[in-house]
């Protein structure tokens, strides 16, 4: 094997690992937000005072805590 096909074999192999580090991430992208989907607020979660504006859609959503785990749950109003 030449230097150069060792080169080019580097390449390909970063190449490789690069898509399949795109495609894992945009698959596992912040799934923390998405299984705030359910429009019920789960067992477990308490009322806060707190109220965001998610900036995309410009809607208000109530912010409630999870006291054991520290999870917070977004259910818009």
């Amino acid at each position: 094997m030449t230097a150069l096909n060792l080169f080019i074999g580097w390449q390909v192999l970063c190449f490789v690992a690069l898509i399949i580090l795109a495609i894992l991430s945009w698959v596992y992208y912040d799934k923390r937000y998405k299984k705030n989907n359910i429009s019920k607020v789960p067992s477990g979660y308490i009322w806060t005072d707190e109220i965001s504006i998610d900036p995309t859609t410009g809607k208000k959503e109530r912010v409630y805590y999870n006291p054991d785990t520290g999870d917070r749950f977004y259910k818009q109003e």
